[in-house]
């Protein structure tokens, strides 16, 4: 009593084959394409270095990591702030309701050569992400 017949041989041996084949497929010259993530609309850029967890500065100012600070590295995995000592990092950034920076995303260079349209822009702001794009000389109504 055979119970593995011949076609189910064939389908893996095809399936292994495909497998096998669109792992070789990358790039010949090795470069993988660089990703540019998206990133919310009120996030701030940033140069940061971490002093001492939870002391951080930006952009040459003092500031404090939230409690449940999150710091996502380049490849958008969570980084621990104790990797990062000393290390000055191009960064997105966004602040909580105490003021604390709290979410926190390292950038490659394909991000960091990207401007944002709200760098400028204050953290405390009760208006729409489409605010920023209101022109510095307009006038209120």
């Amino acid at each position: 009593m055979n119970r593995c017949t011949p076609h189910v041989f064939v389908t893996v041996a095809f399936l292994a084959a495909s497998a096998l084949l669109a792992a070789c497929a990358n790039d010949p010259t090795g470069a993988t394409p660089v990703a540019v993530r998206q990133f919310p609309a009120a996030a701030l850029r940033g140069e940061m270095v971490v002093l001492a967890p939870p002391v951080i500065t930006v952009d040459g100012k003092a500031e404090r990591l939230s409690p449940g600070a999150r710091i996502h590295g380049t490849d958008n995995l969570l980084v621990m702030s104790a990797a990062l000592v000393k290390q000055k990092v191009v960064v997105n950034y966004l602040r909580e309701s105490a003021g604390n920076v709290h979410e926190v995303w390292i950038l490659n260079r394909e991000e960091a050569r990207l401007k944002r349209p709200n760098t400028k822009a204050s953290w405390f702001s009760f208006g729409s992400s489409t605010d920023a794009a209101v022109p510095a000389n307009a006038t209120a109504p």
